[in-house]
Formats: structure tokens, C-alpha cells, sequence
């Protein structure tokens, strides 16, 4: 007999995780500038189809497999054949690379709350963030000069994620989950409201909704939108998967899967109307136009916002709210993304929590500190996050679709296994979408930034730390997954005698 799993205590609960999980930094500081940059409003249709085609479909495989064998993604995909089990790996290999630096952009959102009550980074925040702060240097080599001032609120960060995961499924994620994602929305829906009354809202709102419908017919444009969704869902890479394990056995996976993906599609618009409005205020008081005050990703979020945050009326709150929210968005995200490593290190040596948590977490935060809280923990982060987001994420997901659809042709079963369980139907297009639109469109992602990476670099940074954490972290992910795929279980009963979670009548 199966040893006893953890479970979520009801379906709400996995649905407030899921949404934690997939509301992350990238929804703020991503989603509107990639909007922006193809073709304003006209992006809402390669977005909403992307969504559709791409993002919805990944989720349902993620549910389908991570509920019907009922293990994190090395089990699940042990289960499903026992070659595919390398494939599982490469995802759990994924989420610790991610780890890694995400707990870094966690700590740095905290310092900065706390630097709102008083605007600590004064009148030049670009020279705060990289000086004072982080005390960059543009050194080719890899440094280990420690900043004290990125490695303290990195310790509480680590601390605090591994005491939420020892407290397990419910009491720890379940509970944080339940309070935390309704605080996030709660937040930024003030914060949102506020920006809206800024003088200038409206043209910066115009900049980001205004279509420009000749975008559309630029592939890149399709392509961005299908890099957004895949990113910004948590799909593809085991999180959904291990969550989805741990649901009852008669769970509305469909359903639950819709409300999760517009949830998060919900929340980026709501995020790139919070977003435009403030740098429409930008634009108004500098006399320029909003073109010129745009910017994405750590730009956005550590200098331009700060640098707006200056000039408005209550400031400091307004940066209590942006930095208190990407903190909830950052924590809740960082959660699901260690505790698929957990799930997978307790599965294969059949080891308790806490043994797991400790051990996974003890290894990723001291990477996570060794490298990452230096005087070029920077640029290594920069380079983490492209190639772990764009080849990492995007080769395991070709992959997985590609065998599951192709290989060992277990569409048609795991379809019914949905089916058989959830109040919205599936059909030929979902098997469609998986089995042919998706793959090909993340054949073109991989290939096109492959090339790129391979003939230009990366944005100008030094090749030895290019080289070392951007391919060679990636490849040593995949040799690290071949090697634990050939480690014999601790409790081969899971292989053996499991018996997958049954077509039956939904409750």
C-alpha cells in the first residue's frame, strides 16, 4: 500500500496556492512592459489566444499528471512510463535554479519596503540601487565581496520559506495561501485605485491601451505573447503538477483550472494598468512623453518606480503598497517553487518533511548566498533567470509534450482522466493544442534563443559568468536529472503496486 500523502483540505485552498504560485514578480514588472512593446491593446488577442491555445492546456496536462499519479514530477513521470522519469528531474532541477536567485529578488523587495517609510534612495535612486545598495562592480570574473545590506533579509527569506514548508501542505502552504494571496490582491487593488487619481494617469493608461494593430502581423509579437502566458502561469516546469498531486480524488480539475489562469491573466492587466498609470504621472511631470520613462523587470520595479515614488504625494505609501505586494507576490511564488524539490526529494528516498525541507533548502540557500549577495550577484542573477526562464523552461516543456503526445502517445488517457472528473469538457483542441500547437511554437522559442544566445552573449555580460551560470547551470541541470533517474527508489512499492487515481463521478 501507497504510504499516506498530504492534501490540501479542500479545493479552494489549492486554487488560493495555485494563484499564489502564479502570481509572481513577473506579473508586475513583466507582463506590462512586454504589452507595451507589442502593440499596446492589440496584444490582448495574441495574449487571449496564447492564453487558449497554449496556457490553459499546459495547466489541464500539469492537473491531468500530477493528480492521476499522485506524486511530484519525478514519480508522476515515473509512473507514466519509467523512462520518462529524467523528465521530471529536469524540472525539479529547474525550480532549484530558480530558487536560488528568487529568494534574492524577495529579499531585495523587503529591504525596499522597509527604505519607503523614508525614501532612503533620495534623488538618485539608479545610483542608490547599484552603489549603495547592491555596491555593483562590473568585474569579469566572479566576485565573493559580500554585501551585508542583500545577505541579511536573504537569511530571513530562506528561514521563513523553510519554516512554511515544514509546517507541510495545509497547515503551512494551505494557511499562507489562504492569507496572503487575498492580502496581495487587497493591496495592489489600492494601489491601483491611487495610481489612477495621479495626474497624467490617463495618457499613460492611453500609451499602454492604445492598439497598434500592424503589430499583429510580426510573428515576434505571437511569440512574446506565448513567452508572457507560459512564464506567468507557473506551467511546465512541476509546480502545478506537485499541487495538483495532493488534491482529492474527485477534484474539478478543469474548473479549478480556469479560475487559476484568469486569475492570473486578471491579475496582470490589473497590474499593467497600475503600472501605466503611474509612469504616465512620470511623463507628465518631466515633460516627456511616456515612451521615454518605460522600463521592465528590476529597472521598473528598483529604480523608475522609486524615482516616482520621490515626486508624488504620499509617496511612501505608495511604496508600502508596490514593494509590500511584490514581497506577497515573491513569497508565495518562492514557496511553490522549493517545495517542488521537497516533494520530489521525499518521494524518491522516502524521507520525512522536515529531513527534506532542511536539506533542500539548506543546499539551495547556501548556493543562494555564496554567489548571489556580491558585488556581482547582478549580473549572475541576470543571467540565471534568462537562461532557467527561456531555455530551461521552454526545452523541458518541448520535451515533455513531445513525448507524452508523441512518444508515448498518452493524450487520449489523460484527457479521459480529466473528463471523467471535471464539469468542463475536453476534446480534439485540447489534444490539438498540446499535441501540435504548443510544441511548435516552443520549438521556435528554443531555437530563436539558442541562436541569439549562442552568436551574441548576453546583454553585454562578462562570458566567464555567461558560460558558468547560464549553460553550464542549464546543462548540469540535465546531467544531474539523467544521474538521479538511475538512482534506485528507496520504496519501489510506489512503482510497482500503484494504482493510478481512478475515473469516477465527480463530487
Amino acid at each position: 500500500m501507497e504510504h499516506h500523502r498530504e492534501a490540501w483540505s479542500g479545493r479552494s485552498v489549492f486554487i488560493l496556492a495555485a494563484i499564489g504560485s502564479a502570481v509572481g514578480v513577473g506579473n508586475i514588472w513583466r507582463f506590462p512592459y512586454v504589452a507595451y512593446e507589442n502593440g499596446g491593446g492589440a496584444f490582448i488577442i495574441p495574449y487571449l489566444f496564447a492564453l487558449l491555445t497554449a496556457g490553459i492546456p499546459f495547466l489541464f496536462l500539469d492537473y491531468a499528471l500530477g493528480h492521476k499519479f499522485r506524486g511530484s514530477p519525478p514519480l508522476a513521470f515515473r509512473r507514466l512510463h519509467k523512462r520518462a522519469e529524467t523528465i521530471g528531474w529536469w524540472q525539479v532541477g529547474i525550480c532549484f535554479v530558480i530558487s536560488v536567485y528568487y529568494a534574492v529578488i524577495v529579499a531585495w523587495a523587503i529591504r525596499y519596503f522597509f527604505f519607503s517609510f523614508n525614501e532612503t534612495w533620495g534623488d538618485n535612486p539608479s545610483s542608490f540601487f547599484s552603489n549603495e545598495f547592491l555596491h555593483q562592480t562590473d568585474e569579469a570574473n566572479v566576485a565573493f565581496d559580500f554585501v551585508p545590506g542583500v545577505a541579511f533579509p536573504l537569511v530571513v527569506v530562506w528561514v521563513l520559506t523553510l519554516a512554511v514548508l515544514i509546517f507541510g501542505v495545509q497547515s503551512g502552504i494551505g494557511s499562507l495561501a489562504r492569507l496572503f494571496v487575498p492580502l496581495l490582491i487587497a493591496m495592489f487593488v489600492i494601489l491601483v485605485v491611487r495610481a489612477l487619481f495621479l495626474q497624467g494617469a490617463g495618457t499613460g493608461l492611453d500609451a499602454f491601451f492604445r492598439p497598434n494593430w500592424s503589430a499583429l502581423a510580426h510573428p515576434t509579437v505571437w511569440i512574446a505573447a506565448y513567452a508572457q502566458i507560459f512564464f506567468s502561469l507557473s506551467v511546465a516546469f512541476g509546480i502545478m503538477l506537485t499541487y495538483s498531486s495532493y488534491l482529492g480524488r474527485k477534484a474539478d480539475l478543469t474548473h479549478s483550472g480556469l479560475v487559476v489562469a484568469f486569475s492570473n491573466s486578471s491579475f496582470e492587466i490589473l497590474a499593467g494598468i497600475g503600472v501605466f498609470a503611474t509612469l504616465g504621472y512620470m511623463a507628465n511631470i518631466s515633460g516627456v512623453a511616456v515612451n521615454e520613462v518605460v522600463s521592465d523587470g528590476i529597472g521598473l520595479a528598483f529604480i523608475a518606480f522609486p524615482a516616482i515614488m520621490s515626486t508624488m504625494p504620499g509617496g511612501p505609501l505608495f511604496g508600502i503598497l508596490f514593494f509590500g505586494a511584490l514581497v506577497l507576490a515573491g513569497f508565495t511564488s518562492m514557496i511553490s517553487i522549493t517545495q517542488v524539490v521537497v516533494a520530489a526529494i521525499e518521494d524518491k528516498f522516502d524521507i520525512g518533511r522536515v529531513p527534506a525541507v532542511l536539506g533542500v533548502g539548506g543546499a539551495s540557500a547556501l548556493i543562494s548566498l555564496l554567489f548571489l549577495p556580491t558585488t556581482t550577484g547582478l549580473n549572475i542573477l541576470d543571467v540565471l533567470d534568462s537562461f532557467a526562464s527561456n531555455i530551461g523552461i521552454v526545452g523541458v516543456a518541448l520535451v515533455a509534450t513531445v513525448v507524452i503526445a508523441w512518444v508515448l502517445r498518452r493524450l487520449t488517457s489523460l484527457e479521459d482522466h480529466l473528463n471523467s472528473l471535471s464539469s468542463v469538457k475536453l476534446g480534439f483542441s485540447w489534444r490539438l493544442f498540446i499535441g501540435v500547437i504548443t510544441p511548435a511554437v516552443l520549438a521556435y522559442m528554443l531555437i530563436d534563443e539558442t541562436i541569439t544566445r549562442i552568436q551574441e552573449g548576453y546583454e553585454g555580460v562578462p562570458s566567464v559568468i555567461v558560460n558558468t551560470f547560464g549553460w553550464g547551470a542549464q546543462i548540469l541541470v540535465i546531467v544531474v536529472a539523467v544521474l538521479l533517474s538511475f538512482t534506485p527508489w528507496r520504496r519501489t512499492h510506489k512503482l510497482d503496486n500503484f494504482e493510478p487515481t481512478k475515473a469516477g463521478t465527480r463530487v
